[in-house]
């Protein structure tokens, strides 16, 4: 860390926490990233010292392990466009 103050250091871990809870809520883990979520905000508004720093941390590392262990987002299958899935109909001629 430095000789940079937690003060410089705890909106870069903020960001990288809620950075972490995004990528579980992508993968549909929203009930534990908010979890997360809740943790960094109370965090991130006490205390701007080596106590919140280490907070902080203690939760990104729990975010980047609950991240690194959910389960990959399923991949949406291939959709064909409208055109090739459905055969065309002629149009009846109302001349």
């Amino acid at each position: 860390m430095g000789d940079r103050s937690p003060a410089e250091l705890l909106p870069a871990l903020y960001r990288s926490v809620l950075d972490e809870v995004a990528a579980l809520e992508r993968r549909g883990e929203r009930v534990q990233a908010a979890q997360f979520r809740d943790e960094a905000i109370r965090a991130y508004s006490r205390s701007w010292d080596a106590t919140g720093r280490r907070r902080l941390e203690a939760i990104l590392r729990r975010a980047e392990r609950a991240l690194a262990n959910a389960p990959e987002p399923a991949q949406p299958e291939a959709v064909q466009p409208v055109s090739e899935a459905t055969p065309q109909r002629p149009v009846a001629s109302t001349i």
